[in-house]
């Protein structure tokens, strides 16, 4: 009785005698394989890079702008600018639509000077809860509380990039800062937030609300109580459209205008932009799917092929080995190992070989809101499984067919 290492042997002796067309099946099926993971993973990365930079400015989150607005209902000619208002945030916190409302007044023209630097970051004067809203981690220190506002107390919170520039080297916590000549207590400072040279977000520093009204109010005529914009999240998250036309008729009703016209305000919506960017992911998932299901036809389509054949000139060897007395059950099980070791060996050298690729790319930086290729285990099991099923059964079917001859039949068979 022949042993399963005697069966193996015979395999790779036959794979051996036949050495072009085993390694070109196992090259189609090993570059299917991989290609269609290298295919998966790189959408996987573009998912994920859009994810977390959508996750960088916070949950849920939606931002509202100064705008204009027409005299006569759609008919912006006639627009006049209009500016949002403390007023207006005070209801907007109120509305029962909005879970959360931060007010911020943003300056780029304040300068900042250390006994070591000076910098010119973007100040946004702002609440406590504004870190509840953005993603604002802490590196080291505190952030602003309420007391820092009632009390006006002058301490600021600085982005990475900013504290790096006054503070060159040396520690940033605990010392001080003139701001406009008004001095500021450093409480805080934030890790490098995104990726590449994307600075924006690392070159801002945050100063109480009160303080910032108080000092560093916006210029220009007619801006008492003015404010830069409003960051609020929606009660619930599924109801973002009817806190947005609640925030539209507030600020409708606080400046005279019609809130129905969509063309006044000025916003962005991260949970609509996530819908959004949902859509265009789920278009390319199919796009994506559709390559691989005609990558791993004409792969399986090239392994059945090459089985039959690897089968039907096999004929003669499978009457001789009827004839010294083998078991239909004997020559299948021969045929099944196979083809499934040339199959799943070539499968998984694919996925290997499309892993390691991915691995040596995960330490090179891509564009802006792309992640490096990442392999998605589903779509590998799911590639290799397809391929050695397919592999297995295209020479099993001509085995059997084969195997139900008689051994003088299949002697006979050229």
């Amino acid at each position: 009785m022949r042993t399963v290492g005697d069966i193996f042997g015979q395999i790779f002796r036959n794979l051996w005698a036949h050495k072009l067309r085993s390694f070109l099946t196992m090259f189609g099926i090993a570059w299917g394989v991989g290609s269609l993971l290298l295919l998966v993973g790189v959408g996987e990365g573009f998912r994920s890079g859009n994810k977390r930079e959508m996750a960088e400015f916070g949950k849920d989150i939606m931002f509202l702008f100064p705008g204009r607005a027409p005299a006569v209902k759609g008919n912006m000619s006639s627009a006049r600018s209009y500016l949002l208002t403390y007023q207006d945030f005070e209801d907007i916190r109120r509305s029962p639509e909005v879970r959360n409302a931060c007010p911020i007044i943003a300056r780029s023209d304040l300068h900042e000077i250390s006994e070591f630097s000076n910098g010119s970051g973007e100040v946004l004067g702002t609440q406590p809860q504004l870190n509840e809203i953005s993603y604002l981690p802490l590196q080291e220190g505190r952030w602003l509380n309420q007391l820092d506002g009632t009390q006006r107390r002058n301490v600021v919170v600085l982005g990475n990039q900013l504290a790096k520039t006054l503070f060159p080297g040396r520690p940033a916590l605990g010392a001080f800062i003139l701001m406009n000549g008004l001095r500021f207590e450093v409480v805080g400072s934030m890790p490098h937030l995104g990726r590449g040279d994307n600075m924006w977000l690392n070159n801002r520093a945050y100063i109480p609300f009160e303080v910032m009204a108080a000092n560093f109010p916006l210029k220009g005529e007619n801006r008492q109580n003015s404010i830069s914009f409003v960051e609020y999240q929606p009660h619930v998250t599924a109801e973002h459209v009817l806190a947005r036309n609640a925030v539209h008729k507030i600020v409708g009703q606080n400046h005279g205008f019609d809130a129905s016209d969509e063309n006044v305000f000025d916003e962005w919506d991260s949970i609509q932009e996530s819908k959004m960017v949902g859509t265009i992911f789920d278009v390319m998932n199919m796009f994506l799917g559709a390559v691989g299901l005609v990558t791993l036809a004409l792969g399986a389509i090239g392994v059945i092929n090459i089985m039959l054949v690897a089968v039907s000139e096999r004929t003669q060897e499978i009457g001789l080995r009827k004839a010294l007395g083998a078991t239909n059950r004997n020559i299948l099980f021969h045929f099944f190992l196979e083809g499934l070791l040339l199959t799943l060996g070539s499968g998984l050298l694919g996925m290997a070989f499309a892993g390691g690729l991915m691995g040596l790319m995960g330490g090179v930086e891509g564009p802006q809101g792309f992640d490096p290729p990442k392999l998605v285990p589903m779509s590998a099991m799911l590639a290799i499984g397809c391929l050695t099923a397919a592999g297995v059964i295209a020479g099993l079917y001509p085995a059997r067919k084969a195997a139900m001859l008689q051994p003088v039949e299949a002697l006979r068979q050229e």
